[in-house]
């Protein structure tokens, strides 16, 4: 036991030490991108450079922090560093509590000032007037598909896309009560109860599902009714002091969304990106095919593409647009080239930025 106690106490002091120096060299850190700052002046914060230092600190990491830790430590490093020159004012799609909310701070870590805003429309209208440098908006879900609104309004916004992200989403059910047995209502947001219906089905046949505006709202609800429930995540629980009842009830357990960051600007080339674009295809025979040919001829692989209806943009009531993601940066000589070709065959091209693409 003695010779336990004395290597107990030589670990707690070689862990001091470490942390003593971990602390000088964040100082060190801090102080060079204070000085990064004064040279570029203006905008400083860049999404290529970030992710590159997040896929290099993944490569070299040695473990045994597992990658994931080790990047949301180094994206906080980062997040406190760029908040000594510029903070940063994030909007996002709330109300707080939301899956948004958790995926702005993954980009962006804690050091901003995150708003919520009660529609995509008003998170457009904050980072277009200037009230906002960023927004982040939902895009897609891999089990409920499109978020509509949100590609409607990059038909027509100014902003460009400079980031996106990945979020894992596990849904839980909530409760002000200990158990599920006396519940009688159900609040949850419309996709939401989609993604979880077979697990409701199965374990809440009798409960009225009550359709919501967010998640967050219904764990709102839920906290001022003892004999409700929610369907949220773990932010909206901790936010509203709900006991999780049952967790990742969703019925895919690889349920993901994909969120936007917009801002009036894309982002550099940092590697490993994609590009975004939304175009209209000529009335006449094959004009799809036309669309498609430019990536195939310039070797650019397409991980996406959504028709939408152009609401009156120029068109038809029937005429159609098509969002397109492509691998690679706009400025590389392959997708600079099919976008070149693309426009002589399409009778509308707008190319929605290139950004960094991310991982889960």
């Amino acid at each position: 036991m003695a010779d336990e106690q004395q290597e107990l106490s030589q670990l707690r002091a070689g862990i001091d030490h470490i942390d003593s120096e971990v602390l000088r060299l964040l100082s060190e850190r801090a102080k060079l991108a204070q000085r990064v700052g004064e040279i570029k002046h203006g905008n400083i914060y860049r999404p290529e450079r970030e992710a590159q230092v997040l896929r290099r600190i993944a490569e070299v990491n040695p473990g045994p922090l597992p990658g994931g830790a080790v990047r949301t430590i180094f994206r906080e490093i980062m997040s406190a560093c760029l908040a000594l020159e510029q903070p940063l004012k994030i909007a996002y799609f709330g109300p707080a509590g939301t899956f948004t909310e958790s995926a702005a701070q993954k980009h962006f870590g804690s050091a901003p000032a995150f708003t919520p805003f009660l529609t995509i429309d008003d998170v457009f209208r904050a980072v277009e007037s200037g009230n906002a440098d960023y927004g982040v908006v939902p895009v897609e879900n891999s089990t409920e598909g499109a978020v509509g609104r949100t590609l409607d309004l990059l038909l027509t916004s100014p902003l460009m896309i400079c980031g996106e992200v990945m979020l894992r989403i596990h849904q839980n059910l909530l409760s002000k009560a200990d158990s599920t047995a006396g519940l009688k209502k159900l609040y949850s947001h419309a996709q939401s109860l989609a993604q979880c219906h077979e697990w409701l089905n199965r374990n809440l046949p009798n409960v009225a599902r009550v359709p919501v505006a967010s998640n967050a709202e219904a764990a709102r609800l839920a906290a001022g009714d003892p004999e409700a429930c929610a369907i949220a995540g773990e932010a909206a629980a901790r936010l509203y002091e709900l006991n999780v009842l049952a967790g990742s009830i969703e019925d895919n357990p690889d349920n993901t969304t994909r969120f936007l960051v917009l801002a009036t600007h894309d982002s550099g080339p940092s590697g490993i990106d994609k590009t975004s674009f939304v175009c209209s295809a000529q009335n006449k025979p094959g004009a799809v095919h036309d669309l498609l040919t430019p990536l195939a001829d310039h070797g650019v692989s397409m991980s996406k593409f959504e028709s939408r209806p152009a609401r009156g943009f120029g068109g038809s009531r029937w005429e159609y647009v098509f969002f397109i993601d492509v691998e690679g940066h706009r400025e590389t000589a392959t997708v600079a080239a099919a976008l070149d070709d693309l426009r002589s065959r399409v009778g509308f091209l707008k190319e929605l930025g290139s950004y960094p693409r991310a991982s889960i």
